[in-house]
């Protein structure tokens, strides 16, 4: 592999820094080469707390090959550390890019969890955007004896269990590469409405969701800690 990713650790845990088509151009090629399985996983602040205060996870997001920033207050506490990050990426964008590039190449795809039938509505929403993408997998749960071989197996189980299930059953099941994405089912099979590209493009996502789905507001609660802990390691 040619092609290396930069990254840096903020409150010990590694965020690639590459840009978007980077990223896609090393994932593409590793899938081209297939020598090794690998996995993506999707850092926000909320994320990145809970890892600061759990070695078993930040050691699993740390083994993953790629980590993107995803989420506007990844990005502020990159330049606050002066550690560069070029752009936030979120995971249901690059999950979308990836299925792009698996429909233009003939890859194939798996879509695990979700619930009531929302990675079978997802496959129907990514077929009609991406006609000719082969999807071999809808399902909440992996099936035993599952034989098929998936390029890309998409998991949204939402944190810490997503990336937990992939540490733990990347060895044993036939794929390229595993991407934990959280809520991306959601927006694509279009069960929970996304945010208007306007407020996307200026970072405000979060308050978006905030507003349309208010139970959020205890997750939120992550931020004052995150903030907290980030002015921390930068005066230490």
């Amino acid at each position: 592999m040619n092609i290396e990713l930069s990254s840096i650790k903020i409150l010990g845990t590694s965020v690639t820094t590459a840009s978007k088509s980077q990223i896609l151009e090393y994932i593409v090629k590793r899938l081209e080469k297939r020598d090794k399985k690998f996995y993506i996983v999707t850092p926000n602040p909320e994320i990145l707390t809970f890892a600061s205060a759990s070695k078993e996870y930040q050691d699993i997001l740390n083994r993953a090959d790629v980590s993107i920033p995803d989420g506007v207050g990844v990005l502020m506490a990159g330049k606050f550390l002066k550690k560069d990050i070029r752009a936030r990426i979120t995971g249901v964008d690059l999950m979308l890019e990836l299925c792009h590039e698996a429909s233009k190449r003939g890859l194939s795809i798996g879509l695990l969890g979700g619930r009531d039938g929302v990675a079978e509505k997802t496959a129907e929403c990514l077929v009609k955007k991406y006609p000719g993408l082969r999807i071999v997998l809808t399902a909440e749960e992996f099936p035993i004896g599952f034989v098929p071989h998936i390029d890309i197996l998409f998991v949204a189980y939402g944190f810490p269990k997503q990336e937990r299930w992939i540490a733990k059953n990347l060895s044993d099941i036939k794929v390229s590469v595993v991407m934990g994405v959280g809520g991306a089912f959601d927006y694509i099979s279009g069960k929970v409405p996304r945010a208007p590209r306007v407020v996307r493009d200026v970072g405000m996502e979060w308050a978006y969701r905030l507003v349309r789905q208010p139970w959020r507001v205890k997750r939120q609660l992550a931020l004052p800690v995150f903030v907290g802990k980030v002015l921390k390691e930068r005066f230490s």
